[in-house]
């Protein structure tokens, strides 16, 4: 029976010890949970108090944790299965939070800001993969701070990159029998026949998601796996590769298939399950580079992977299967990264929830969810009936060293897809209203964070401004302050105008919204992403309006252009500014927590 080749972890690991023995003291029973909801990043992040039904009281030790989003589910239920044992006489409480592995690099390098970051300071961190790790110590090492990483991060669990596709078009390119790599990926976004080359011209031009690799592990490995597949190499990429014509030509025509960026791959499996559920699934987009584990929960209608929802959608009628490009793939590791901060209680306590999460129980868990063991071991759940190929990958790619690795990062600016990006904003009355906790008023907070995002584009970038309410500019709702161009003329302009902006009379949304919409749409920049970002306050308040209905009737994804959206306030039509940003298969970004408006306007210029 063939074997994957095995993960083989850093030379300098040693196992934890075994894990200790559950308390027998007086416990509180019956706490499954302690859940509370905190908003960034336009979306929701959980800091869980495991329990494992019991509850250490006031005398507990709590190690805090920080997890990136694709295993928190997991970790979850291991946390409250954990919680309660005692350690060194202690009483272990395990809290886990989910942050996007590239958000909490960012976080340890600037210094943890348990207000700004919306968590606690983890003692351990666990990203997605191993690349966080060093790129997070280079970064230490550049900025001439003090390194708090321990020399050795054992995994907990692997799951390898794919390329996931519809069944139908992965089966038209070979699968499963054909080798199918980042090669044939480019072949076919360079063919101007697109899926017609195929014999299926219905499915149209051929359309990649792949994540922001500032942001997320998907869209980091996808970007090192296309310059090995640039270089023909499967180990030690180099600095000097990076800048060879031809690798930036390979890497630039990858990144110009891309539909548009994204901080998770969660807007994209979400959109195309919507999209499934119209009967359109085939048409929304050719592929997305995800974890291995990922196929799975969408293949069973539970695109999150979050226990909550399991079960309440129906599975796709077209799946997904997964692709192992054939030049090689790297591996998320899922390292657990226990921080030099702890004093000798928690530092005990961490190292024997590792040996738990890496034990039978722990590592039983993870296989539920599809991944692989700590070692690479496949898991039952592996099988091509689930999308999956247990013989595969055949070729592993080790990860580059941390510097060429920051330089990927770095340069990849220049090489990912151009985007031209209409950005209209909310000047209604409502914008004056104060968000507590902050002194500043919700105006204050989003001229803030939209300056900042105009400093996000870079030269060769597109970009306009528009202010909206009701009747600002005669009988017209909405108001051009500066025209869409080129940033590397208008950014000055830009944010000046943004500094600019103060609020008047009520808001005209449904009017604006295709207005803006039709705009970029009639003057669409080809092989950029062509994008409208509205954001508000407020509901539609002009009475003689088109309606909702009607402005969903008229904007669509068809046309290249997507509308995001940004609910500023508890106020905001949240539902219909969703039923919005979907009908144009993009994304709307929650931030009724107004004092997260700088995590939620990062998270809206990821897609770009």
């Amino acid at each position: 029976m063939y074997s994957p080749p095995p993960y083989t972890p850093p030379p300098y690991y040693t196992p934890p010890p075994p894990p200790p023995r559950r308390s027998k003291g007086p416990l509180v029973l019956g706490l499954v949970a302690l859940l509370t909801v905190l908003v960034v990043a336009g979306g929701v992040a959980f800091y869980v108090l495991g329990s494992g039904g019991t509850s250490c009281g006031s005398d507990g030790v709590t190690l805090n944790v920080s997890s990136s989003p694709e295993k928190f589910g997991v970790m979850q239920d291991l946390a409250e299965e954990y919680s309660g044992t005692e350690v060194n006489g202690a009483c272990a409480q395990i809290a886990v939070q989910s942050k996007s592995s590239g958000e909490a690099m960012a976080a340890l390098v600037r210094g943890w800001n348990p207000e700004g970051d919306k968590a606690p300071q983890p003692d351990v961190w666990t990203p997605a993969a191993s690349t966080w790790v060093s790129l997070l110590r280079q970064r230490l090492t550049d900025g001439g701070k003090i390194d708090f990483l321990p020399p050795e991060t054992p995994g907990v669990a692997v799951s390898p990159l794919v390329i996931a596709m519809p069944r139908p078009m992965a089966e038209a390119l070979g699968w499963p029998n054909s080798a199918i790599g980042w090669s044939d990926i480019l072949k076919l976004s360079r063919d101007p026949q697109g899926w017609g080359s195929y014999g299926h011209p219905e499915w149209g031009q051929f359309k990649l998601g792949k994540t922001n690799p500032n942001y997320s592990t998907s869209g980091l490995n996808a970007t090192v796996g296309a310059y090995f597949a640039a270089t023909e190499k499967s180990a030690d990429l180099t600095a000097d590769d990076l800048d060879t014509p031809q690798v930036k030509s390979f890497v630039r025509d990858v990144e110009s298939a891309i539909v548009h960026y994204g901080d998770t791959t969660l807007t994209f499996l979400s959109g195309l399950q919507r999209a499934d559920d119209a009967g359109q699934a085939l048409g929304y987009v050719s592929a997305v580079a995800v974890e291995e584990m990922s196929v799975r929960y969408y293949n069973e209608g539970n695109p999150t992977g979050d226990r909550a929802t399991a079960g309440k959608h129906a599975a796709p009628k077209i799946p997904l299967v997964a692709i192992y490009p054939k030049e090689g793939t790297i591996v998320s590791d899922h390292p657990y990264v226990a921080l030099n901060t702890m004093d000798p209680s928690k530092k005990a306590i961490a190292d024997a929830f590792l040996a738990f999460l890496r034990g039978p129980d722990g590592q039983a868990r993870f296989a539920e969810d599809a991944f692989r063991g700590y070692d690479n071991k496949v898991t039952d759940l592996i099988t091509q009936d689930n999308g999956l190929l247990p013989n595969q990958p055949a070729k592993m790619l080790a990860p580059p060293e941390p510097a060429v690795l920051d330089k990927v990062l770095r340069g990849w600016e220049s090489l990912r897809k151009r985007s031209n990006v209409l950005w209209v904003v909310d000047v209604s009355g409502s914008m004056v209203e104060p968000v507590p906790g902050t002194g500043k008023t919700r105006m204050e907070l989003a001229k803030a964070s939209l300056g900042k995002a105009m400093d996000q584009f870079i030269g060769v970038d597109r970009a306009g401004l528009w202010e909206f309410a009701t009747r600002i500019d005669g009988a017209k709702d909405y108001r051009q302050l500066v025209p869409i161009g080129p940033v590397s003329q208008n950014r000055a302009e830009l944010k000046s105008a943004v500094a600019g902006l103060q609020p008047k009379s009520d808001t005209g949304l449904y009017d604006t919204a295709l207005a803006a919409f039709n705009t970029v749409r009639d003057a669409k920049v080809p092989d950029a992403i062509n994008s409208v970002v509205l954001l508000t306050d407020g509901v539609n308040d002009d009475k003689g309006s088109i309606s909702l209905d009607a402005l969903l009737g008229r904007i669509d994804g068809e046309s290249g252009v997507r509308l995001f959206t940004i609910g500023f306030s508890s106020g905001a039509d949240l539902e219909g500014l969703k039923k919005i940003a979907e009908a144009t298969d993009a994304k709307a970004y929650d931030a009724k927590d107004a004092a997260a408006i700088d995590a939620v306007i990062s998270a809206v210029t990821s897609n770009f």
